[in-house]
């Protein structure tokens, strides 16, 4: 990139001291137009550069909050990153209860419909299928048989027939077996799922008995459970229940309804420099949408709001959901430390490569796509979506088991920012958004949505745009992830295996 008067950077904030190379900068080039100083080595797209002297030891400032410490003298232009900044955040903290009075989600503005399926509870689907939950590993290559066979056979009837496959069910122990048992139970009171088939193997630690016993009787009418052990064929016993579900559910309409009826979750994965300044707080906005509808919005990765944390606390609506919250975020402290991790274990390669530095940078960036939405509300792992507004559900980063929590809390769409990119999908809906246009041009057989486009034609319409797309992908549209074929779940694993 050449010429003066090109920007190739961003402030995020007035107290900023680093900006953000919007695109590969080349050493000597003007970072701010015809101003700012000069970038003195080549920056790549994502990473930070000083736009002030700092000196070592004082913070390094990224959105109007220190994200570390710098480990040098470091003079304007120079690259900042893992050579001159480390981490200031500790296991401790002490969090105050002040809720701030600009918490509250903007006021409500005409916003698309979709057409979903109404439930018997009052719930909306984005799809209808049937879905096929083995309880056990040992069965889980006869449910993925089933549902090539059955989704063959009722192709047309209903919107797809999925197994999901997992390795636990079986030698585990205590909270361990209560979360996979949590977390399944979930998942097959799913609104997408017209119908479930839960499988068992028989003699497995996830007992079906217990695991039904998680799901209320009202919402077990369209749920069949099968013991493989128990049947002489287990294949074509499986078929037949789950021809028995599509016969309940297939052909079934859809309905017209608000965004008040849309339970949003919201993920990022494979992180870079830009996911803060594009599409986390483009994420954010259509939160803010779903939220002024009425509907909800699901925020979790607990480990990747450590040192932006008290942000959304200052949200909560209540000293009750205030409470919870730092009880949420202290246990998953502890969780670390029982384990001999430090909590800033964090950023991931990844990350580190598309220029996030510490977990504060990660952080301050993750917790924009809540947009401004009140805290309503605080999940632990397995747990339910109830209440409109935002609530924070208790799992790790990790993508597929976040993305799986997401789900299982009753979301219907989800919306997964990346800068790096990735084929995974999950079983609701989840549309990908490249917080940069090359990644969204490379990878087009992955990405859903370009948010790079806010750096040429600014938040508004964009966030027009998405908006739009949320709405016909809760109506039915495919996401590329739905179309791949990329459709799994992960378990969080948190105890001894036998």
């Amino acid at each position: 990139m050449t010429g003066v008067g090109k920007i190739h950077a961003i402030r995020v904030h007035d107290a900023d001291n680093v900006a953000t190379a919007i695109a590969d900068i080349a050493a000597g080039e003007v970072l701010f137009g015809d101003s700012g100083p000069r970038a003195s080595v080549a920056i790549e797209r994502g990473h930070k550069i000083a736009i002030a002297p700092i000196a070592r030891g004082a913070a390094v400032v990224k959105y109007g909050f220190p994200i570390g410490t710098a480990t040098a003298d470091i003079a304007p232009g120079e690259h900042v990153h893992s050579h001159n900044l480390a981490t200031a955040l500790g296991s401790d903290g002490d969090y105050l209860y002040a809720p701030s009075p600009a918490g509250a989600a903007p006021a409500a503005a005409p916003s698309p419909t979709f057409s979903g399926y109404l439930r018997p509870d009052g719930r909306v689907g984005t799809r209808n299928e049937i879905w096929i939950l083995p309880t056990v590993g040992c069965v889980g290559n006869l449910a993925a048989r089933v549902a090539r066979i059955a989704g063959e056979r009722h192709a047309g009837r209903v919107d797809g027939v999925h197994a999901f496959k997992h390795p636990f069910g079986c030698s585990q122990l205590g909270d361990d077996l209560c979360h996979t048992r949590a977390l399944l139970a979930a998942l097959a009171q799913h609104p997408n799922a017209g119908g479930v088939l839960i499988v068992g193997l028989g003699c497995e630690s996830n007992q079906l008995g217990a695991l039904l016993d998680l799901i209320p009787a009202e919402r077990r009418t369209n749920i069949r459970t099968l013991s493989a052990q128990a049947v002489e064929d287990d294949e074509a016993a499986c078929l037949a229940l789950v021809d028995e579900l599509a016969q309940g559910c297939a052909g079934a309409p859809r309905t017209e309804v608000s965004l008040a009826k849309l339970v949003l979750g919201v993920k990022c994965g494979g992180s870079d420099g830009l996911s803060g300044l594009t599409a986390n707080p483009l994420v954010g906005r259509m939160a803010d949408a779903v939220a002024a509808a009425g509907g909800k919005v699901v925020l979790t990765e607990i480990p990747e709001i450590f040192g932006a944390e008290q942000m959304l606390m200052d949200r909560a609506v209540s000293r009750a959901v205030f409470d919870d919250a730092v009880a949420l975020v202290r246990d998953f402290k502890q969780y670390f430390i029982r384990h001999g991790e430090p909590v800033s274990e964090n950023p991931s390669p990844g990350n580190i490569a598309g220029g996030i530095t510490t977990l504060e940078e990660k952080s301050l960036g993750a917790v924009q796509k809540g947009g401004k939405v009140p805290l309503v509300d605080v999940r632990r792992y397995g747990g339910e979506a109830v209440l409109p507004g935002l609530s924070l559900l208790e799992a790790p980063g990790n993508d597929a088991v976040s993305s799986t929590a997401l789900t299982a809390a009753g979301a219907t769409v989800i919306l997964f920012t990346t800068g790096r990119g990735t084929p995974l999908g999950f079983p609701a809906p989840t549309l990908k958004i490249a917080s940069n246009s090359s990644l969204a041009q490379r990878k087009a057989g992955w990405i859903d949505f370009d948010a790079g486009q806010v750096l040429d034609t600014g938040f508004d319409d964009t966030a027009d745009a998405l908006l739009d797309l949320i709405a016909a992908t809760a109506s039915g549209a495919p996401t590329k992830a739905e179309a791949n074929e990329e459709r799994d779940i992960a378990i969080w694993k948190s105890g001894v295996t036998l």
